[in-house]
């Protein structure tokens, strides 16, 4: 497994220069999601977001954010980044420019570990500039699409909400289909059951209609966290192979390899990873490797995969310890891993400059240093 990557440097005092387009879209109606819970913590004054320190550790790209859990990458190789507690989302930039405060989507109901989750762009976001969220509200989790400044409008409703378990993850799959991953909001019986939407995969396309005969891909999760795919280009007809983090309230958690119909509760997980080494909170595939957020484990753990999407050889972990509880994982086009802390989720120990945005090297096979 080695991943061809290179960390951008800064761009001198012009800031940054894009790749390709951006295109913020005109600000319409103040957003609507939902009311926010009276039961839901007042947040302190959020965390303003700055760029990565000058001459400071080159593999921050940004930081004063509050709890960043989303994370998509633009056509310009720019990021945005969403705030779980806060609901804001901020454009961050490689080259550590000033992180750009772009809207914050209301409603967001923070009880537990609820808020603002997973970030997914349309999978024609050049053309119509949509992105999409996994939010929740006080009486659901909920899938919406908004264009930047625009109002959300619901997707997929009625998730079940706790205070724990309520799930996040999105990926848009080969077909143009939406994968959103659900928690069990602490009820393994809900995972169970085919008519829940808690504790599954579902998949659905971009206006939420179900995907086949239901929504449901496959089911028995305890909280899918993440999801991120593995992709086998070819010019006839790529294939990929879908991924899902399991966290677990007691126990390991688990990697999943996700086929439609399948029951969670009952198939072996493709990895499991001990509790004290766990807290999956992101999920990222490319080729021929797979890499894990920690928060628990303050790691990131790298797996080798052969050419079914199996787990092969022994994992790798990296950057343990060293910027407290890692959750979000993305990788860029150029190999590089986007990496987001979550020391200010009221379990870490924040430092004074988080949480950040990392974007560093994925080690070798051999365990060279990411950097």
């Amino acid at each position: 497994m080695t991943l061809a990557a290179a960390v951008l440097t800064a761009c001198g005092s012009d800031g940054y220069e894009p790749d390709g387009p951006f295109r913020p879209l005109p600000e319409g109606a103040p957003p609507e999601v939902g009311p926010p819970s009276s039961s839901a913590p007042v947040p302190g004054e959020p965390a303003q977001p700055g760029a990565g320190e000058e001459g400071g550790d080159p593999n921050v790209v940004a930081s004063g954010l509050s709890v960043p859990t989303g994370l998509v990458l633009l056509p310009d190789g720019s990021a945005i980044v969403g705030e779980r507690d806060t609901g804001r989302l901020v454009q961050v930039f490689p080259d550590r420019s000033p992180a750009r405060e772009l809207m914050t989507v209301p409603g967001i109901d923070t009880a537990g570990d609820g808020g603002l989750l997973g970030l997914a762009l349309s999978p024609t976001y050049v053309e119509d500039g949509l992105l999409y969220a996994y939010v929740s509200t006080a009486t659901d989790n909920r899938v919406v699409r908004f264009p930047l400044g625009g109002t959300p409008n619901p997707v997929l409703t009625g998730i079940p909400r706790g205070e724990r378990h309520n799930g996040g993850g999105l990926v848009f799959g080969l077909e143009g289909n939406l994968f959103v991953g659900t928690g069990d909001v602490g009820d393994p019986a809900l995972a169970a059951d085919p008519n829940s939407l808690a504790g599954k995969v579902l998949q659905i396309d971009v206006f939420g209609r179900p995907v086949g005969a239901g929504p449901v891909h496959s089911l028995g999760h305890r909280d899918v966290t993440a999801l991120c795919q593995s992709v086998v280009p070819d010019p006839e007809e790529p294939t990929a192979t879908l991924y899902a983090t399991d966290d677990a309230a007691e126990g390991p958690d688990a990697l999943d390899r996700v086929t439609e119909g399948a029951d969670y509760g009952t198939v072996a997980p493709l990895v499991e990873v001990p509790a004290e080494e766990g807290g999956l909170g992101g999920c990222a595939a490319a080729g021929s490797a797979i890499f894990l957020g920690a928060l628990d484990g303050q790691r990131v753990h790298a797996f080798t995969l052969d050419g079914t999407g199996a787990v092969v050889g022994e994992p790798e972990e990296f950057l343990g310890g060293e910027y407290g509880r890692l959750r979000t994982v993305v990788i860029d086009a150029e190999g590089a891993l986007w990496i987001t802390t979550s020391n200010r989720d009221g379990i870490g120990t924040p430092a004074e400059d988080d949480d950040r945005v990392l974007r560093i090297l994925p080690p070798s096979a051999a365990g060279n240093s990411p950097l």
